[in-house]
């Protein structure tokens, strides 16, 4: 365990190679910045000698929170960070938080795939004319840059969600091509481990309660990924990809049956696992590249890029000619390549906030 924790520690305290000089002087906009996405994008700007960030959501609660934060941990670079109540969904308060903007990151979502269920109009509302409104206005204010953050969810849709995120990047592509001066890219990629809502955060309170972990199914595999690298695939989005394209990544993925083990193991925790079923419009595996958009795919080596299709409405012109397919085939969940328990526990341990919890677990029942 002790060499598991440093070796963890060493990978991520590792220095990133971003380049963030293209950030220098520059005006970034989060949308749902004080979301779990938001408050990585800030630990990893913070220092960097970007001009500005602003912090755009609707919970004031949660942006007092981010805004002492930064202020007892940051408290020389906390100025940079400028905060903005609104939402989405009313295009004037996004209007009024975007005058100067420079780049936007637009993370505001519903993301929990059963209130969706229950409340489809209001993903809608959210998703979708919500990103519609933050494309509209960034133009409009000639924004050089936007990045949307989609979801596995979105390939093959059979959740409200999913597919309000599957629409969502159709008014993503669709606007990207109305514009030349603002790029427009998409990314798309799987669950975010100990991101607000996730399983993680769960399965550790059932632990200190001395519960047993509740799964869905055991045998449902999901992509998983750090709030690191979400990071990364938005910079590398940002850096490389072209008006309307999709950016996903190759990205490793568990069953829920050795997610749960991994963590057991790190706690040294043994109680049975209890299974409940699967929630609400859940799928029992999740899908980044559909077989459809294997046809102009491009393989990136750790990512896959999907261009837009620049094709106009008038068909006839194509009637002689289609399109020649890549020779990629669709990444899923249960096609790429599954961790094993050991693989998984030293990706848990790359999180802080697991490593914190099993340290604080493991000096608690030392002391017992």
């Amino acid at each position: 365990m002790i060499n598991l924790l440093k070796r963890s520690k060493m990978k991520v305290d590792h220095e990133r190679n971003n380049n963030m000089s293209i950030f220098e002087g520059k005006i970034l906009m989060i949308t749902g910045g004080t979301g779990s996405f938001g408050n990585a994008v800030l630990k990893r700007f913070i220092d960097s000698d970007i001009g500005q960030i602003r912090i755009f959501s609707r919970d004031e609660l949660k942006q007092d929170d981010m805004r002492h934060y930064f202020e007892a941990n940051h408290p020389e670079q906390c100025d940079k960070i400028k905060y903005y109540i609104g939402n989405v969904k009313d295009i004037d308060s996004v209007r009024n938080a975007m005058h100067g903007v420079n780049y936007i990151f637009h993370a505001a979502a519903l993301k929990q795939v059963p209130s969706c269920e229950f409340f489809p109009i209001e993903a809608v509302k959210t998703n979708v004319m919500g990103t519609e409104n933050v494309l509209t206005a960034a133009i409009e204010e000639g924004v050089e840059s936007i990045v949307c953050l989609s979801t596995d969810k979105a390939a093959y849709p059979v959740n409200a969600m999913g597919t309000s995120k599957a629409m969502m990047e159709k008014v993503i592509v669709a606007k990207s091509r109305t514009t030349k001066s603002t790029k427009i890219c998409c990314t798309r990629y799987g669950n975010v481990m100990f991101s607000r809502g996730s399983v993680l955060p769960l399965w550790i309170k059932q632990i200190k309660s001395g519960e047993s972990l509740t799964l869905t199914d055991p045998n449902m595999t999901r992509f998983i990924m750090s709030l690191d690298e979400a990071v990364d695939l938005v910079l590398f989005a940002f850096e490389n990809g072209e008006n309307g394209d999709i950016l996903v990544q190759k990205a490793s993925a568990t069953t829920i049956k050795v997610l749960a083990e991994a963590l057991m193991k790190l706690f040294d925790y043994k109680k049975e696992t209890r299974i409940i079923g699967i929630r609400h419009g859940e799928k029992t595996y999740e899908t980044l590249l559909t077989d459809e958009e294997c046809f102009n795919a491009i393989d990136m080596c750790d990512f896959y890029r999907v261009p837009c299709d620049k094709r106009d409405l008038n068909y006839d012109k194509y009637l002689s000619k289609g399109t020649d397919r890549s020779g990629l085939s669709q990444f899923n969940s249960n096609n790429t390549k599954l961790l094993t328990i050991e693989q998984t526990m030293e990706k848990l341990m790359s999180l802080e906030e697991v490593r914190s919890e099993v340290t604080s677990w493991k000096k608690i029942n030392s002391m017992a």
